[in-house]
């Protein structure tokens, strides 16, 4: 039980926490073209990029095919190309990227920097090998 006179929690509690200033790692200059930051924290349920497309560069056409994705500029302008029209990307601005949805992204003349958010997706495993011998080895 924690202890209401020193606010301590039970080390199994989840605690909120801060974990970056977006802002200030959108506007760091020369920032490389990728994700900047990652969502790490162990028993999380999501993940989250804060990725920076440099002026004049663009990210590939790509479909994510399982899951819904949320974008949020936080710096700069571009972008969005979808099957059905271009979408400006502006900061503030919040777009829904449904799954199966094709789109990429073209920075603006100062570049775009923006966050996205989705269900995490489960990590690979080593599963054993299946057949139809007992022993698991190949039949001759």
């Amino acid at each position: 039980m924690a202890d209401a006179d020193t606010g301590s929690h039970p080390s199994n509690v989840p605690v909120p926490k801060p974990l970056c200033d977006v802002e200030g790692l959108a506007a760091e200059e020369g920032a490389p073209a990728g994700a900047v930051w990652r969502l790490t924290e162990s028993g999380r349920q999501l993940d989250a990029n804060l990725v920076h497309v440099p002026a004049g560069r663009h990210i590939e056409t790509h479909v994510e095919p399982d899951l819904d994705v949320l974008l949020l500029v936080v710096r700069g302008t571009g972008t969005l190309d979808t099957a059905q029209e271009p979408q400006p990307l502006r900061e503030g601005g919040l777009i829904w990227l449904p799954h199966g949805s094709s789109r990429s992204v073209t920075a603006g003349e100062d570049g775009v920097s923006y966050l996205t958010v989705h269900r995490r997706r489960p990590g690979m495993r080593i599963r054993r090998h299946t057949s139809d011998s007992p022993s698991g080895a190949a039949p001759g």
